[in-house]
């Protein structure tokens, strides 16, 4: 009776080969739910620094053309200028309405470098200005900026200077008369256009080109058309 009960208690359990062969499909199991996790997170990074990166790119477009919409003509500098690499403009202040007008602001565009890290597009925008010689110093502190090639440059209290999006370069053409052209060559300058309209050009394209080794690469162009532009110019 007691041998009989200790063959069945011997029966009942699992030899060491069997526990081996168990821990072994154990592990392949957890391997490949690892393996499978971590495709899952690796993606979900992915997607969401491609979303942020996308919104980032739609809130750095939307920010150009609000200062090109919001460009004016101060009769003292050109209200748009580009010479290769900085471009500068004469805008209205954000808060500005139509029985309101605070001041208005120097703004500048270029491709800043990031030292170790990659370039970027970035914008530089003046404290609110009033009078005529802070136009001035404004106009020639949005050059100055533009030209760092670090971008290292001291901000003051009333400006700010802000890095958007990587790229590796861009090119800017101005329209007018018929034909897109560099801001800097005389064609489609002619005709009879008038001074107005060589101060503020029927449109600007800006073409970019996106750093390599992020979620956007390529080549992107954005057009930009002047909100009084008449019908048929």
């Amino acid at each position: 009776m007691i041998a009989l009960s200790v063959q069945t208690r011997r029966a009942g359990g699992f030899t060491l080969i069997e526990l081996l062969v168990a821990i072994v499909v154990m592990s392949m199991l957890a391997l490949l739910s690892w393996r499978s996790i971590d495709g899952m997170t690796r993606t979900q990074t992915l997607t969401q620094q491609h979303a942020d990166d996308l919104l980032r790119l739609q809130a750095t477009l939307g920010q150009w053309n609000a200062d090109l919409d919001a460009v004016f003509d101060t009769g003292e500098i050109s209200a748009l200028d580009f010479d290769g690499r900085v471009l500068r403009l004469t805008r209205r202040d954000a808060s500005e309405t139509g029985l309101v007008s605070p001041g208005m602001r120097v703004v500048a565009w270029a491709r800043i470098s990031g030292g170790a890290g990659p370039a970027h597009w970035s914008r530089w925008q003046s404290g609110l200005i009033q009078q005529r010689d802070q136009l001035a110093r404004a106009w020639q502190r949005a050059s100055e900026w533009g030209r760092e090639s670090q971008g290292s440059g001291a901000v003051s209290s009333d400006e700010s200077s802000v890095a958007l999006i990587p790229i590796t370069q861009w090119q800017l053409f101005y329209h007018r008369g018929e034909t897109w052209a560099n801001p800097q060559s005389a064609v489609g300058n002619q005709g009879g256009i008038d001074s107005e309209e060589l101060q503020l050009p029927n449109g600007v394209r800006v073409v970019l080109s996106m750093s390599p080794g992020h979620s956007l690469t390529g080549e992107l162009v954005r057009d930009w058309v002047r909100t009084t532009l008449e019908a048929g110019r």
